[in-house]
């Protein structure tokens, strides 16, 4: 494919939201190629009604491994009706969340296994990997501070009923995918000021379009 998947990962509270909105219009004003941003779960028709049955927090009986092929479900509609047409004509793709939040949030703090939401997640994409992936960390307890005090601004789901403990796994999961997949991962400082934390997912993402 002639374009660049890029994709922004991070566990709750990290910012991504407000680092891609700051993003996208520095990338839209410096970059030829046209950008395409987009989210998961959603980003397509379809895939938007999956995200609301998998967020609804009134769907506390969901189990994790239904939730787990939702997540799936919803990617692979999103990939065939958004990003790979965008790829395919030559368009640089920002991607809130993909598959390394299945398996930090459904294969490590569900317990269900990174091999098993793996298997679940290349049957779906077809093995399609981002170019570059960048993850906001930040500290699960500080994420979560941030979320109470955005709490006005902020639609609350499903995952905001999960314990310290289970948010304490999901970092810790995107911790091990940033050392053991260093190539494509680049890890940022999300406890920095927005600003920063935009600047330097700039620069990256710069860098690696200009090769």
């Amino acid at each position: 494919m002639k374009g660049i998947f890029i994709t922004i990962e991070g566990p709750d509270g990290a910012g991504k939201t407000s680092v891609i909105k700051e993003l996208i219009p520095m990338l839209v004003k410096t970059v030829q190629q046209e950008i395409v941003a987009t989210r998961e779960p959603g980003g397509s028709r379809i895939a938007e009604e999956i995200r609301e049955l998998i967020l609804n927090p009134e769907n506390t009986e969901m189990d994790i491994r239904t939730e787990a092929l939702l997540y799936a479900a919803g990617r692979r509609q999103h990939l065939i009706e958004k990003i790979i047409p965008a790829l395919e004509a030559g368009k640089v793709v920002i991607c809130d969340r993909f598959v390394d939040s299945s398996l930090a949030y459904q294969g490590v703090a569900r317990g269900i296994g990174v091999s098993e939401v793996a298997k679940i997640n290349q049957f779906a994409t077809e093995n399609l990997s981002p170019d570059l992936t960048l993850y906001l960390d930040i500290e699960a307890h500080l994420g979560l501070e941030r979320i109470n005090q955005n709490k006005e601004n902020r639609q609350f789901d499903r995952l905001d009923q999960e314990t310290l403990e289970f948010h304490e796994k999901v970092r810790s999961a995107y911790l091990d995918i940033a050392k053991e997949q260093s190539e494509r991962v680049v890890q940022i400082d999300a406890s920095q000021e927005l600003e920063k934390v935009v600047e330097e997912c700039y620069q990256t993402i710069i860098k690696k379009i200009t090769g």
